[in-house]
């Protein structure tokens, strides 16, 4: 990367001068009238050298070596490096994008990586809710695979909590057999049960005791069992097909029963279940300042509870995978609870190599700055959702009703995706259907609508890109390639961070400035053969560039729009 090779040049300034070389960091210009990168640290040297940052930075200009990077290094006052890079060194940077596997990207061992995320409940619609979990969760899975590592997903059900126990109480309340039960019959039952649970304390512990016969393994709740998640997973798979969310597992809390034995027997050796009224509990502190409230392991009525099969399921994937990391992406209110889990595992000695990552991210807001919600109030179902978008889409203008049924999904589903992922995951943010589904704007369109442009511009044009010479021939032309030589920086950050704004905020700004080039550079009618191959080299590069993007952020491109 070219912070790097600055840093390198820095680095031999610095060794010439006897300077401290330590904490070298060059960042991007923000003020890109005067120069590409910047390098501050004469400041900080100053204060060790007694010498002002102005002439500690002229000392480093002038025994900077020979090099074919920069076509200008000025220090300004009080003591700014700055730095603009040569034609050569941006097409040169260029050039090995092209020619390098992924960009060039430097890539680190690869690790082995369990990523949890989706975590839906059976028996309960998929909502609005649900969106996050599983885009952001998909895209940070596709992220880590593009980094090499082996990734190994898991939607982690919740098939056997209180719903099912309020749903089975539901069912034989209506004289419902197993063999009847279906998705609309579920859909209604479940908010039934569960608002007359919020009201009358004799009915949930009803449906707490089916829930706790069932986990002891009653044959005729089991039945029922069976047939709900059968009917829920089917409905849940089909969903996330459409969304192209996919696992690699689609286990579910029930799979960990089978390995709490072996996990209390452990736990009882290391001493760390204590009795408590009845229950077993875990002191979740690694010091006595953290004051965390404990673990409950098990209820006094035997019952196993959320933290009980989390911690069996890192035992089960310690014993299945053996993973470097652990990941869960869930929202920030489980927080505590993460903190609780993660802590026993380190007293336990249960992961003692392996990095445990809780990710976090906020809620999908309307524009009252509010959860997302229908007009009757209830969060919207995401089948709905999807009708409503395409709707939306469709009605726009006239000519997005010609197109083909598989087009509208798939701008659908950009328009959900990219409304989500170009935010921070940790905020919240407000999903306004209307301004999303436009073709101008920081939107999905936006960003299909520009590769589709090009794409066509590329195939139509007899002239095919296989060299590039060390010409910039505008300032506009060199905005475009300057921001291009800056992808893996922002696809770092990404994968850094565990977070797919970056390459969201890279691909709008990278699809601003080609739409920049294209209105000020007329490529068509451009009879400079050179100057017209090196353009379209460069928007051939781009379009690679937005289409591998928009997979890291499960989009996929339409036929045309």
């Amino acid at each position: 990367m070219l912070i790097d090779k600055l840093t390198a040049l820095i680095t031999e300034s610095l060794t010439k001068l006897q300077y401290p070389t330590d904490n070298i960091n060059v960042i991007e210009s923000n003020r890109k009238d005067l120069c590409d990168y910047q390098y501050d640290g004469a400041f900080r040297l100053a204060k060790t050298l007694h010498t002002s940052p102005l002439q500690i930075g002229e000392n480093i200009i002038a025994n900077l070596p020979e090099n074919n990077l920069l076509s200008k290094c000025e220090c300004l006052a009080p003591g700014f490096i700055n730095f603009t890079l040569s034609n050569e060194a941006i097409n040169t940077e260029i050039r090995y994008m092209c020619d390098t596997p992924k960009y060039g990207l430097q890539l680190t061992e690869p690790k082995t990586m369990v990523i949890d995320y989706g975590g839906p409940n059976i028996a309960k619609p998929l909502h609005v809710g649900h969106l996050r979990s599983a885009i952001v969760g998909e895209s940070i899975k596709r992220i880590l695979k593009y980094y090499n590592n082996k990734v190994i997903s898991d939607v982690h059900f919740g098939d056997i909590g209180l719903q099912i126990g309020q749903v089975i109480y539901g069912l034989k309340q209506e004289n419902i057999s197993p063999q009847d039960i279906n998705l609309s019959i579920l859909e209604r039952i479940y908010p039934t049960i569960s608002g007359i649970c919020k009201e009358d304390e004799n009915i949930k512990e009803q449906c707490a005791s089916i829930t706790k016969a069932l986990q002891d393994g009653n044959e005729e709740y089991r039945t029922y069992w069976t047939k709900i998640c059968e009917v829920s997973s089917n409905d849940i798979k089909n969903l996330y097909k459409f969304i192209d969310v996919d696992f690699d597992y689609w286990y579910g809390e029930s799979d960990a029963y089978k390995y709490i034995p072996q996990l209390t027997a452990y736990l009882e050796k290391q001493n760390l279940l204590k009795l408590s009224e009845g229950a077993l509990i875990i002191d979740a502190n690694l010091t006595p300042e953290t004051n965390l409230p404990p673990l409950l392991y098990q209820k006094s009525n035997q019952a196993y509870l959320y933290g009980t099969t989390d911690l069996a399921t890192i035992y089960q994937r310690m014993q299945d995978f053996h993973p470097d990391n652990i990941i869960y992406l869930t929202d920030s209110r489980q927080s505590l609870h993460f903190e609780q889990v993660f802590n026993v595992c380190q007293k336990s000695g249960l992961t003692p190599h392996t990095k445990l990552e809780h990710l976090t991210f906020g809620t999908v807001n309307g524009s009252d700055g509010k959860p997302y919600k229908t007009r009757s109030g209830q969060a919207p179902k995401l089948t709905d959702l999807f009708n409503e978008v395409k709707e939306t889409f469709k009605n726009i203008k006239e000519t997005n009703q010609e197109l083909s049924p598989n087009d509208i999904d798939i701008i659908s589903n950009a328009i959900i995706k990219f409304a989500d992922l170009q935010n921070n995951r940790e905020k919240d943010y407000i999903f306004d259907i209307a301004k999303f589904s436009e073709v101008i704007g920081k939107t999905g369109p936006y960003i299909l609508y520009t590769y589709l442009r090009f794409n066509k511009i590329l195939q139509e044009n007899a002239l095919k890109p296989s060299k590039l010479t060390d010409n910039i021939y505008n300032e506009v032309d060199r905005n475009l390639r300057l921001h291009i030589i800056k992808l893996a920086n922002y696809l770092n950050n990404a994968y850094t961070y565990r977070s797919p704004s970056y390459i969201a905020n890279y691909l709008y700004d990278l699809c601003v400035l080609l739409n920049t080039f294209y209105q000020t550079n007329h490529i068509n009618n451009l009879e400079d053969l050179n100057n017209k191959e090196d353009w379209l080299y460069i928007l051939k590069l781009s379009n690679n560039i937005i289409k591998d993007m928009l997979d890291l952020l499960v989009i996929k491109i339409p036929s045309k729009m």
